[in-house]
């Protein structure tokens, strides 16, 4: 049965999630898009070096998904992952210094946008080939099922990631074993530069192929941060409970182009425009004042947030490039560099 939820209304029936984490959700959120517009002035500026893929517009699954985990859970993500890594409590001075190829960013300037990773942090790296990570994350859930512990992986893929055969495995591979992994779909509508509904049979490119592998159908509006935050609670308690695998379908919009090269010029006239009307920002921002929280409490959000963006900017800049001592470094798990065979 399909559980398609396009209302942020039912959110506003109860306020199970409570003050602490709807002031967390916001502050992540207006964490986000600081540091993604940050990053993109700073491309600007050709402070930026290589690719980046931004999330401006989706920072509400990242923040739904990020305050219902457990500090322990793990996070697969794609080649957009800045948002993800973030969420899960990355300071903003080590990603936007990896995006500059500083050595105070997360990798020391050696991964660069596509290739974040913080296991500290729970965030077990971000893919650029596409599909990859999703037979890595049911081996991470495969780990936990066999030593009886309670983390649940969760992995995010784009609409397009459905039609490459390594979705198909995973799901088929997740359910047969029961692992306590979630998949979750950003559908965004549009793979790179071509509209997903243009190149797949079903309208839901996620949700509707869950019944091939008796997965229930899901889809939710990936703008909301409330219904997302509960659709995952009730996707990691049955993955902790031993009920195997979920198949979320959040839909959402990216307010720029496929990356930082793409001016979107294929999109329908008024489309964007249309989308930025259900901006998650500004849902939340009005939901908190529905809850009672008063204006100068979310201003103090807001001004903390680009204070910490500020601060974060000066440092990435000031900081050094990494030394060509590391450059061998870091290519084969023993630290080592020589070829082996």
């Amino acid at each position: 049965m399909q559980n398609e939820v396009n209302q942020s209304a039912s959110s506003l029936a109860n306020d199970d999630i409570g003050t602490e984490n709807r002031l967390e959700l916001y502050r992540l959120q207006v964490e986000i898009r600081n540091a993604e517009q940050r990053a993109y002035d700073l491309f600007l500026q050709n402070l930026v070096k290589g690719t980046s893929h931004l999330s401006l517009g989706q920072e509400a699954i990242a923040a739904g998904v990020a305050v219902a985990m457990e500090p322990n859970d793990l996070s697969f993500c794609t080649y957009r992952g800045h948002a993800h890594t973030l969420a899960r409590g990355v300071p903003s001075e080590q990603v936007l210094g990896e995006l500059m190829q500083k050595d105070n960013g997360l990798m020391r300037g050696k991964g660069g946008s596509m290739h974040l990773t913080s296991v500290e942090h729970g965030v077990m790296g971000s893919y650029a080939i596409i599909g990859a990570h999703l037979p890595i994350a049911c081996g991470a859930a495969w780990r936990a099922q066999y030593r009886g512990d309670k983390d649940v992986s969760v992995c995010f893929f784009g609409d397009g990631t459905t039609n490459i055969g390594a979705f198909h495995e995973a799901l088929n591979f997740a359910v047969i074993w029961k692992l306590p992994v979630v998949f979750v779909c950003e559908n965004n509508l549009y793979m790179e530069y071509t509209p997903i509904s243009e190149v797949t049979a079903v309208e839901h490119p996620a949700a509707d192929r869950a019944c091939a592998y008796g997965l229930e159908s899901i889809v939710i509006d990936g703008n909301d941060a409330d219904i997302v935050y509960r659709t995952m609670k009730t996707a990691f308690d049955k993955a902790r409970e031993g009920g195997g695998p979920s198949l979320i379908e959040a839909l959402t919009y990216r307010h720029s182009g496929h990356s930082r090269a793409d001016p979107a010029k294929y999109r329908p006239e008024g489309e964007l425009e249309k989308w930025k009307e259900r901006d998650p920002i500004k849902i939340y921002r009005e939901r908190l004042a529905q809850f009672g929280i008063s204006e100068e409490q979310i201003k103090e959000i807001e001004e903390n947030s680009m204070k910490r963006i500020d601060e974060a900017t000066e440092k990435c800049k000031a900081a050094p490039i990494p030394p060509e001592d590391i450059l061998a470094t870091d290519v084969y798990a023993d630290g080592g560099w020589a070829w082996r065979n």
